[in-house]
């Protein structure tokens, strides 16, 4: 997977430049199979953007390649990403699995169901957000963590003990 943080990187260092992205065939073949992701830049290990699929829709380069520049240059919450911080940045790609729904009677058997390895999506009506496993070092109590995920979906922070949760696993690499 190293070779898909390259990718990443190049990706977003092509948008800069205002080249076209060569992405050698190696990639395209090794990493052709359809699979959603989701590219996250820190900088000095502080968050700089975050932007991701949920569902598989194109091959994975393509998911990586367009989810780096997205992350990069379209995450709402920070600025555009600029040459100097370029060599600053640090890539994270988490591949997902399919997401699950989660079944539950009520609220205590789902917090008996969820864990750390697992990323949660929650929806409600037209609202839905979702949290990494990698959010679960910031926010290891398993209420605080639906709290905040409810509240980032735009809802209540009690929204999660009646909305449908949704549940998926990430391979992850990241660079050093």
């Amino acid at each position: 997977m190293k070779q898909l943080l390259k990718l990443a990187k190049d990706a977003i260092e092509s948008y800069l430049n205002k080249k076209e992205l060569k992405i050698p065939e190696s990639i395209k073949k090794r990493y052709s199979e359809k699979k959603a992701c989701f590219v996250t830049l820190t900088e000095n290990n502080e968050l700089r953007g975050c932007i991701g699929t949920m569902y598989p829709k194109q091959e994975l380069y393509r998911d990586v390649a367009e989810n780096a520049v997205h992350a990069a240059f379209d995450d709402y919450r920070f600025s555009p990403l600029n040459k100097n911080e370029l060599s600053r940045i640090k890539i994270e790609i988490s591949v997902l699995s399919i997401p699950k729904k989660m079944e539950f009677r009520n609220e205590k058997e789902l917090l008996e169901k969820i864990n750390k390895n697992m990323g949660i999506i929650l929806k409600k009506g037209f609202n839905s957000a979702t949290f990494l496993p990698q959010v679960w070092e910031e926010l290891p109590d398993k209420e605080d963590f639906l709290e905040h995920l409810s509240q980032k979906a735009g809802l209540s922070k009690d929204a999660w003990k009646n909305s449908e949760i949704y549940y998926y696993i990430v391979k992850s690499i990241k660079e050093k």
